[in-house]
């Protein structure tokens, strides 16, 4: 019998908690929740959750800084909650590394997609996947993927990826030289039923660039056609 997923929910707002607890609940899911980041930070920290929902704006400590507490130890899949208003902190939330983002007010049927979506995404290749080729090791010059360990090194030198950033790199490095677009980078990444915008793609390409930067300051193998999408450029070897 599959283990039941646990979701951390972090949220200064009672009500939201209350409600979403239930709705999740119904969905077969354990829950934890949280009243401000401090208090979730010590909790994830004890009993890590298999996905964590966090607030942006909350008391103690908000939810960006949760989220960058979060990545100097874990990969943990993240879904923030933000207010209309709050654009500019929905990309900077998916620059940090979260792996998506609902806008209040919400349904509650769409955050539970959400849900789902991430933590099958999340979830360790079957052997079906191995089948059809998605769970073999990946190797393109000096890039090493292997799905199946969740595994990403750059010559050699480990590079740590949120499952989305793995996952549009894993899409993009399949068929070197071949343009994807952004729509079809959305398609490797999130299910059919999550919506989400251009500008969602192209921060989790600032931020793979960046970590791969940080390993080799001369990575530049993710190019941009402007327009068009983004290609993994071929080996000159």
């Amino acid at each position: 019998m599959q283990t039941k997923s646990t979701i951390a929910l972090v949220d200064d707002d009672r009500n939201i908690l209350t409600s979403l607890r239930m709705a999740l609940e119904a969905e077969g899911y354990n829950i934890k929740t949280y009243n401000d980041g401090a208090s979730a930070l010590e909790g994830m920290g004890e009993d890590p959750p298999d996905l964590a929902i966090l607030d942006i704006k909350m008391p103690r400590m908000d939810g960006m800084e949760l989220l960058r507490r979060l990545r100097q130890k874990s990969e943990l899949p993240v879904i923030f909650l933000t207010s209309k208003d709050e654009e500019i902190d929905e990309l900077f939330g998916l620059k940090m590394g979260a792996d998506d983002y609902v806008s209040k007010p919400f349904s509650q049927r769409l955050l539970i997609e959400r849900v789902k979506a991430v933590l099958r995404r999340a979830q360790p290749r079957d052997s079906a996947a191995a089948e059809d080729g998605k769970g073999t090791v990946l190797e393109r010059g000096k890039l090493k993927l292997d799905p199946e360990r969740h595994t990403c090194h750059w010559d050699g030198a480990p590079v740590t990826l949120t499952v989305t950033e793995f996952l549009i790199l894993q899409a993009l490095a399949q068929r070197p030289g071949v343009v994807k677009s952004r729509d079809a980078l959305m398609d490797a990444a999130y299910d059919d039923q999550v919506y989400v915008d251009d500008r969602t793609i192209d921060s989790h390409i600032k931020r793979l660039r960046k970590k791969f930067k940080q390993v080799d300051p001369e990575f530049d193998v993710i190019e941009t056609l402007y327009g068009v999408g983004y290609r993994f450029k071929e080996s000159r070897a």
